[in-house]
């Protein structure tokens, strides 16, 4: 090495050898610069760009050597072979391209080094080559070790320049391998310098043909110049690069940024870029998690191999916040090219709305969406549970079925709102009298089921008994319905041993209930189950006698008492059953007003005595009982006003029976509905005065055109104090608000006597006539002439 510095200080100008650094630096800076822009390129592209920058490096490594090479003062003549010289530059461009193609097309970091090694024996070739060229009046001898050195030194440096370019395009690894280039060519050519000495020899003659160093200058010169256009080219191309680059990032950071998905770029363990996503996710800016490790947010170590080993392949795990806090989120991994190197790309996808969803779906899949009470399949099988629990501890199990009373009116008086809520009060209150063994769910509609282990029935009765006077004394609010329920029991094995069974008897037990007055509970008695099985078969009967003509229509007179004329018909359903024969209306009417069936046996025979009646000569007027369910009904109106229209029966020829019963439930509604149908033209008459809720403020409050007394008022009238009392009472009432009264159940010539002398307007009964098809009555309907029942007056 002490030649080699020698060599340096004593036989170089420093001048030119400053600017032989300089051109090399020059020429290093465009090289790796074109490179890089031919590593990005595509194809026969980036052949070309290969090929430039071979030319670029070639003339660099040229022109550094033959600018120190006229830096170079031995002191004797000297000159260069032309055609060695122009050698040089070939294997110059030529290795230096091999060494670049290499590096770049076959790509990796064994193909760099082997690159970078073709580029130093480039170096050596062309600067032996050029020492070759260079005549001089002196014998050249050649120190093998240090020239050994410089072609490894050359070597070495060339293969660390193009491994260190290709590890990343960042500035600093571009400038760090121009910085091993030219310490690659540099150190070669003085290490090489000082491997040969000159010993002057005068009988050497320069040939002639040598180029003198004027013209290698020039040569030289070109040379540099050739360097620095491709170096500007190479300048501007990274700077359009760079800035095509830059704004290529801010369009992908921008649409990383729009995505709702959090969005990672890793290397590693390290993480490159996130997006805003992610970082809100993990509760972090989004500069704070450049650098960072991902196994700090993915702490799962199953959940990372399952990415690595399965990539583009979902999987599931928890999210470790800034916080503390985990997150179950969804992971989706694939491979990505960034800044010219393999990384990957991880999608984090927030699972939190979704698991509710998830949560919700099985919520509502095993409970009631209104109550939140388990749904009749949860109860089924807590059913079959407790069942075998029970047969494991030699238990009872009481099943309470609780069904509201009359729940039905408070939907079609309160509105569906107050329903709800009154369903949401009865899960309330009743769950707060249960234990945490017992269960309550929600069946359908205002069916609720209980759960309850116990030791026999006193038990099952005492909840039952707490249930009913807590729902008694729970308050709802402002002015809304008030609770009422009734409770069946059925208990397990005594009564059944299988679940639906089990569940059958309680509800046969709560329809007993509620026979027996409602607001009360039943248990289970074998004889139920007969009563229950007729009643239900009574109701699925009913709901098709009228399409299937068993029902038809009798016909009662009600004359006039004073002059015995027939002044109308009230109209009386009856069913005659394919199997079970005649049915008494006091056994069918309460079960079809119960099960809503008599909304269409009502309009029927509403449409069928209106079309009966409009079609006798005679203008005689027809009465049809209407029930409390019709009375609330928002279609009655409307419905009656359609059936005398298509009838053509003249509105002051009906007359409409009401029952107090029927307006007490809402009298608001009733009344509303009574004065509407008096503005149609129709006659309104209070059915059963007397009996049920009378109340004399309904005659005052109510439109009414007539009173009808009970038939249990009027039977024994002429021999009973008491009830001749009450009728003339209600007759002196019927005076007094100018209504007209009418008896009913009169039977006998003393009790209508007894009418006739207290001056009552009009009776019906089995006196005047029984009730009949309409055909026995065609003499009252079609006759010309008025007929009276003179018959059963006395004088």
């Amino acid at each position: 090495m002490l030649t080699v510095v020698g060599c340096l200080v004593e036989a170089h100008d420093f001048r030119l050898v400053a600017l032989a650094a300089a051109i090399c630096a020059l020429s290093a800076l465009t090289t790796v610069f074109l490179v890089s822009h031919a590593h990005r390129a595509d194809s026969w592209m980036q052949v070309g760009w290969l090929a430039v920058a071979a030319g670029a490096g070639g003339s660099g490594i040229w022109a550094t050597h033959f600018i120190a090479m006229l830096a170079y003062a031995p002191g004797l003549p000297g000159g260069y072979d032309i055609a060695l010289t122009a050698l040089s530059l070939v294997i110059a461009v030529v290795l230096v391209g091999s060494g670049l193609s290499i590096a770049v097309l076959v790509g990796g970091s064994l193909a760099a080094w082997a690159g970078g090694a073709m580029l130093g024996l480039g170096i050596a070739a062309m600067h032996y080559t050029g020492m070759a060229a260079y005549y001089v009046a002196g014998n050249k001898d050649w120190d093998l070790a240090t020239a050994t050195l410089s072609i490894i030194l050359g070597t070495i440096l060339g293969s660390a320049a193009l491994a260190t370019r290709l590890g990343s395009n960042g500035v600093r690894r571009q400038l760090l391998s121009a910085l091993l280039l030219v310490l690659a060519i540099c150190g070669h050519h003085f290490t090489a310098m000082g491997a040969v000495t000159i010993t002057p020899d005068p009988t050497i003659v320069i040939s002639e043909a040598a180029v003198p160093n004027s013209w290698l200058a020039v040569a030289v010169a070109l040379a540099s110049f050739a360097i620095l256009l491709l170096a500007g080219a190479a300048l501007g191309l990274d700077i359009r690069d760079r800035r095509h680059a830059k704004r290529e990032t801010d369009r992908l950071r921008s649409l990383a940024n729009a995505a709702v998905e959090g969005l990672m770029v890793c290397t590693g363990d390290t993480i490159v870029s996130a997006n805003n996503s992610f970082a809100r996710l993990v509760g972090v800016t989004q500069e704070a998690l450049a650098g960072s490790s991902l196994s700090t947010f993915l702490p799962a170590e199953a959940a990372r191999l399952a990415l690595a080993s399965h990539p583009e392949r979902p999987v599931e795990t928890e999210l470790r916040r800034a916080d503390g806090g985990m997150v179950p989120v969804e992971v989706i991994m694939q491979t990505v090219e960034h800044a010219g190197q393999p990384h990957y790309a991880v999608a984090v996808r927030d699972l939190r709305a979704r698991r509710k969803a998830e949560h919700q779906i099985q919520f509502l899949a095993h409970h009631d969406p209104l109550t939140g009470l388990a749904n009749r399949a949860s109860f089924g099988k807590r059913l079959d549970q407790e069942m075998r629990a029970a047969d494991a501890s030699k238990r009872n199990l009481a099943v309470l079925c609780l069904d509201l009373d009359r729940f039905k009116e408070v939907n079609d008086l309160f509105g569906h709102a107050a329903g709800d809520a009154m369903l949401e009060n009865v899960a309330r209150i009743v769950t707060s009298e249960l234990a945490d063994t017992q269960m309550m769910a929600r069946l359908g509609g205002d069916e609720f089921a209980v759960l309850m282990p116990c030791d026999g029935p006193s038990e099952a009765g005492r909840l039952a008994e707490r249930i009913l006077e807590a729902l008694r004394s729970g308050e709802t609010e402002g002015s809304g319905p008030q609770i009422a329920t009734s409770i069946g029991i059925a208990l397990y094995p005594d009564d059944a041993d299988e679940r639906t069974m089990l569940l059958n008897y309680a509800d046969t037990a709560l329809y007993r209930a509620k026979s027996e007055g409602r607001g009360t509970y039943r248990f289970f008695e074998a004889r139920m189950g007969l009563e229950v099985r007729q009643r239900r078969l009574l109701e699925h009967d009913l709901r098709h006698a009228v399409a299937r003509g068993e029902m038809h229509l009798v016909y009662q007179p009600q004359t006039d008492v004073g002059s015995g004329e027939v002044t109308g018909f009230e109209a009386l359903l009856r069913w005659n059953h394919p199997k079970r024969g005649y049915i008494s209306p006091a056994v069918f009417i309460p079960i079809a007003e119960e099960s809503d069936a008599i909304l269409q046996i009502g309009e029927w025979v509403m449409r069928e005595a209106c079309r009966e009646a409009s079609s006798w000569p005679r203008p005689l007027s027809v009465a049809v009982n209407v029930s409390a369910v019709q009375i609330h009904s928002p279609h009655l109106v409307g419905l009656v006003h359609e059936i005398l229209l298509q009838t053509g029966l003249a509105p002051h020829r009906l007359e409409v029976e009401v029952t107090e019963t029927a307006l007490i439930r809402d009298p608001s509604r009733a009344l509303l509905t009574l004065r509407q149908l008096k503005s149609l033209g129709l006659r309104i008459a209070m059915d059963d005065f007397g009996t049920g809720y009378s109340s004399l403020s309904n005659l005052r409050s109510f439109p009414f055109d007539k009173i009808k007394i009970d038939s249990s008022f009027v039977r024994d009238v002429d021999t009973n104090e008491q009830t001749a009392a009450i009728v003339r009472s209600v007759l002196g009432l019927g005076s007094g608000l100018r209504l007209p009264v009418l008896a009913e159940g009169v039977e006998t010539a003393a009790e209508l006597n007894f009418l006739i002398a207290e001056n009552c307007h009009a009776a019906q009964g089995y006196l005047m006539g029984r009730p009949s098809l309409i055909c026995e009555f065609s003499h009252y309907t079609h006759g010309a002439e008025p007929i009276l029942l003179n018959e059963h007056k006395v004088a």
